[in-house]
């Protein structure tokens, strides 16, 4: 959520505290109810709220004052004065999203329903590269701030590919990304920007994009695993983010696969992101051509998991059979999952998706033999409908639910100071 910049000069009572604070949680509660729902009325919200008629009046005259609602027609009436419609304006204000990749910085601007405006997709050598990536994606930010200046932006998202760690969080943790290490990316986009800004795994980002608008609507219970250069996943338990004691839940690309198997990156011998991550999956690739003057294009160094999955498509053996194995090592980890955490819904996301059923048929065969039955038939595997999009709209996702969470910043002057992690629930209605 956002927080609120004290003057040091000015402390207000506990009374006045308390008054605000309880003001704030009623803004919020009927911003977050006509944001949801759309049609309801003053007395509608009075009702499901609780609230009395004159105290929602003046919360809801609040936003029409400054344009976040209009009023709408006339609803029917079922005697005495007719009630007005309230309408949320979704282009009020706008966000932007940023994913930070191992190898390419990309970003989105949306509107307040997530609707995306505009994008930007650079590859990059993030890894290897810190200053030309902060480059890139200070460039990127600027080009989507710069296709509406009349339309504010009200903050910035951005997920990375690490495991971030609460009282360090603006960092990459340096065991993956070790010349990363002098840089913090949370005061680097406040000084660039003067925006306020929200920072977040991009898995954890995903899995919000996801079940706010995508395939894991309405699912409370919910994994997405990102299969990229890493492999992460996002867990939403009850509707929120399990992030664990320490912020680092959610690392299935860490969890061992195999005991005798390859050493990972992150120095563990086993792990499943050694077995289906991009870099040790193309890895693979060339070790199977190792030795012989001629090999197809897709098993040379430099070749992409695009390439390889073209190949595979295309109906090159070598190259199906390494995308199967990679199904099939997936499989076997998210049955783990499914027996641990039991989600209604995995949602897999990342590059190798564009695999589609050469990935997903033996993943889900896996499943059938390493998960228990009810854990398997209580549960669904699916493709991301959002597709590359899913991690920077997460990250545009994570502001708009602190601005929904603390209104008082969206509707007022005064400047948020960036808080990296919020709760993932996503608006909920009020009861009827």
């Amino acid at each position: 959520m956002f927080v609120r910049r004290l003057n040091n000069q000015s402390r207000p009572s506990v009374l006045a505290a308390g008054w605000d604070d309880l003001r704030a949680h009623n803004t919020g509660l009927l911003l977050r109810a006509i944001w949801s729902e759309e049609g309801l009325s003053r007395a509608d919200l009075a009702r499901r709220s609780g609230l009395s008629r004159a105290t929602v009046s003046d919360i809801v005259s609040g936003f029409v004052d400054v344009g976040v609602v209009t009023e709408a027609e006339v609803a029917p009436s079922s005697g005495g004065r007719p009630p007005i419609r309230l309408e949320f304006q979704d282009g009020w204000r706008h966000l932007v999203g940023v994913e930070l990749g191992a190898a390419h910085v990309s970003g989105v601007r949306t509107d307040l329903r997530g609707r995306v405006l505009g994008r930007f997709n650079v590859e990059r050598d993030v890894e290897g590269d810190p200053a030309g990536t902060l480059a890139t994606m200070d460039a990127g930010i600027r080009s989507l701030l710069a296709l509406d200046t009349l339309t504010p932006v009200i903050g910035i998202g951005l997920g990375v590919p690490s495991p971030l760690r609460s009282t360090d969080a603006g960092r990459l943790a340096t065991h993956l990304f070790p010349r990363w290490a002098h840089v913090d990316l949370l005061a680097h986009l406040l000084q660039a920007h003067d925006l306020p800004v929200q920072l977040d795994n991009d898995a954890n980002l995903g899995a919000l994009a996801e079940h706010w608008w995508g395939a894991g609507r309405d699912i409370a219970d919910l994994a997405y695993i990102k299969l990229a250069t890493g492999v992460g996943a996002g867990v939403l338990i009850g509707g929120a983010i399990h992030r664990g004691a320490t912020g680092i839940a959610g690392e299935i690309g860490h969890t061992t696969i195999d005991t005798s198997g390859p050493r990972c990156r992150c120095g563990l011998n086993g792990c499943l992101e050694a077995f289906v991550g991009a870099g040790s999956l193309m890895a693979r690739a060339e070790e199977r051509f190792a030795g012989r003057a001629a090999r197809p294009a897709w098993a040379v160094r430099g070749a992409s998991v695009h390439d390889l999955i073209v190949s595979a498509r295309a109906g090159d053996e070598v190259a199906r059979e390494l995308v199967t194995s990679a199904g099939t090592w997936l499989g076997i980890a998210i049955a783990n999952l499914l027996n641990l955490v039991n989600p209604g819904r995995v949602v897999l996301g990342g590059r190798l998706t564009e695999a589609g059923d050469l990935l997903v048929a033996p993943l889900l065969l896996a499943l059938e033999k390493r998960a228990l039955f009810t854990s398997v038939a209580g549960s669904s595997v699916v493709v991301s409908p959002l597709g590359d999009d899913a991690v920077p709209l997460g990250a545009a996702t994570l502001v708009l639910q602190g601005a929904l969470s603390e209104p008082t910043f969206l509707l007022g002057n005064e400047r948020p100071a960036r808080v990296p992690f919020t709760s993932a629930a996503s608006a909920a209605r009020l009861p009827a």
